[in-house]
């Protein structure tokens, strides 16, 4: 996805045309398996310590704002988050067989190199139907640090009104595995901590370029005091 979703002055509000229904809705129910399937592998194979759970809202839509350095970052949260979670996820890892179980647990295809109207269109409804949508804010994987975000989470935060809970994930890019370089050692310590519901937006409902920019400041400003402040709780 590109840095912003739509084009748009910066008086004027930024909107997208509606996009073609052509993906289904994604599943609740499925997303539901996937999280219980995700309890068993990321407790089978490490030993996630979760903090802070409690924090994220019971009811309503939710916004999971998540750093990204390993590739087990989403199904680790995926398992532990209390809730089922539907990650916006890069189409290139729907191929095959893997594509067909991601569709099946409720993840989202989005095309990072344009602005994928059709996966807008999904993450917007799911969010209007009460359900919680996770992001990689720094849109691909990296440091982990929220150093650099997109501004899809502040669009999709602006546009929906959800609450966005910051979720650290630490210890899982700190060192390979014996037999599986590309994975964590079996059994590690994979830390997951999950912050304060916060407002994305300023609370006037504005919509603008002007309004988007200072609602990625904003998010960035709360991302980083969480990373740090979960830095301080893990000791890592």
């Amino acid at each position: 996805m590109r840095r912003h979703p739509g084009r748009g002055e910066a008086g004027g509000e930024v909107s997208l045309p509606s996009a073609r229904r052509e993906a289904s809705p994604p599943s609740e129910k499925g997303a539901e398996v996937g999280r219980r399937i995700g309890v068993g592998l990321m407790y089978g194979l490490w030993r996630p310590r979760v903090l802070g759970a409690w924090k994220v809202p019971a009811s309503g839509p939710v916004i999971l704002a998540v750093n990204h350095s390993h590739n087990i970052d989403g199904p680790m949260v995926m398992g532990v988050a209390p809730r089922p979670t539907h990650f916006l996820i890069k189409k290139e890892a729907f191929i095959g067989p893997l594509g067909a179980f991601l569709t099946g647990i409720g993840q989202l295809k989005v095309d990072r190199t344009a602005a994928d109207r059709a996966a807008i269109t999904q993450a917007l409804d799911l969010l209007a139907a009460g359900g919680v949508l996770g992001i990689f804010p720094e849109g691909t994987r990296g440091e982990g640090d929220f150093a650099s975000l997109r501004a899809g989470l502040a669009y999709f935060a602006v546009r929906s009104g959800a609450p966005v809970v910051p979720v650290a994930v630490m210890g899982s890019s700190e060192r390979p595995g014996r037999l599986i370089k590309a994975l964590p050692p079996v059994r590690s310590r994979v830390d997951v901590v999950f912050g304060d519901p916060f407002e994305a937006g300023d609370g006037s409902g504005r919509r603008t370029r002007r309004a988007l920019d200072e609602a990625t400041e904003r998010i960035q400003k709360q991302l980083t005091a969480h990373l740090e402040n979960a830095r301080r709780l893990t000791g890592r």
